[in-house]
């Protein structure tokens, strides 16, 4: 009998632990606490890591038609000066820049029909010998071999795992959104232009069509982390008075036709002693959320996703799941660790000189896939 599992949260992390599941051979749900599957806010930056992922979750040519490619990112001062740095810092290849929802409606496209139930809110756990059970608000449960906890930075199914501990905020809130494409941004690039306390950040998606842009600003005042809020275009041009005027069109587009804003506070936590319990795993914000100055949160759920998937297919038995969910944690916890560390650390960078970007061949080279493959 195959292995069945149930995933708890239906975002870019979940649904591709899902296709992965389902791949490998294994009868997959997804459980997703909102009315419907969703994704809201801007873009968000593929590196050569994700991509590997995301064509061994079939949909590669997908990617390709719905993102826009950009080079190294082109760190600069305020005003627009170039920052000297080593050239090869940012890694191999390219990244690519993709609206979520994009990204997310790719990946559900290669779920089964009838794969996602929404409107299920987890509220319980429970497991034994036999099973593990997740527990609903309306008083429902579901039952499988295996639970994956993909329900993000509040994480209800975390504080079955770990004594539960609050997200920690980083100092820093962001105004993001997108604009139309503007004619005076030059196509295929990454600006990030820097300066103390702050720095703005815009790369191309949706083909080249749009614009993402975030505004990053250190500020005493704790913000809550969320991905809709609404941002003031008038502040955020407050906070960037001076600066490159490439910026000051982009602010200027957000109130027009095609523009969007939203604020974000910037939260992470320090890496967890543990992912897994028996039948019950983290993944993606769950176990590891993290900055967003490597642009890696979502690649780095791809790569649990696939991982987690490689180990659980291979484990065949009801019986190993527990082996399996620890192999799986014993190569992923340490790599996200450094990652989200690295991610602090990119962040005071950038609001400096920006000269000090760290290498990321270490993150992009890595292959996620094979690394568990070769522990089957």
């Amino acid at each position: 009998m195959a292995l069945s599992a149930v995933v708890v949260g239906g975002g870019i992390g979940g649904i591709a632990a899902a296709v992965a599941l389902a791949q490998a051979g294994i009868d997959v749900g997804v459980y997703e606490q909102a009315r419907q599957l969703t994704e809201v806010g801007a873009g968000v930056s593929l590196a050569p890591n994700g991509l590997r992922m995301l064509e061994r979750l079939g949909v590669g040519e997908g990617i390709r038609r719905a993102s826009a490619r950009y080079g190294s990112p082109q760190p600069r001062l305020f005003d627009g000066r170039a920052v000297q740095r080593e050239p090869d810092q940012s890694g191999p290849g390219q990244n690519v820049g993709i609206h979520r929802a994009d990204l997310l409606g790719l990946v559900a496209g290669q779920l089964p029909p009838g794969t996602v139930r929404t409107g299920h809110r987890c509220t319980g756990f429970r497991q034994d010998a036999d099973g593990a059970t997740v527990i609903f608000a309306d008083g429902t449960t579901a039952t499988a071999d295996v639970v994956i906890a993909a329900d993000g930075i509040h994480s209800v199914l975390q504080g079955f795992v770990v004594t539960p501990a609050e997200p920690v905020f980083s100092g820093v809130v962001a105004y993001r959104g997108l604009v139309p494409h503007l004619e005076d941004y030059p196509a295929g690039t990454m600006r990030i232009w820097v300066g103390e306390g702050k720095h703005f950040v815009a790369y191309p998606v949706r083909s080249g069509q749009l614009l993402n842009y975030v505004g990053f600003v250190s500020t005493d005042t704790a913000v809550r982390e969320s991905w809709s809020a609404p941002g003031d275009p008038a502040a955020l041009a407050a906070h960037f008075a001076g600066w490159d005027p490439v910026i000051g069109q982009i602010i200027a587009a957000i109130s027009g036709p095609g523009g969007s804003g939203f604020l974000w506070g910037l939260y992470d936590r320090a890496p967890l002693p543990r992912w897994s319990i028996g039948r019950l795993t983290l993944l993606g914000d769950a176990a590891h959320p993290m900055l967003p100055h490597l642009g890696q949160g979502v690649n780095q759920a791809l790569e649990d996703a696939v991982a987690l998937a490689t180990l659980l297919g291979a484990s065949a038995r009801s019986s190993n799941v527990a082996r399996a969910l620890a192999t799986y944690e014993g190569l992923r916890r340490d790599r996200t660790a450094r990652v989200q560390l690295g991610s602090r650390r990119q962040g005071a960078g950038f609001d400096r000189s920006g000269s000090q970007l760290i290498d990321l061949r270490w993150i992009y080279e890595y292959d996620a896939w094979a690394e568990a493959a070769a522990l089957t």
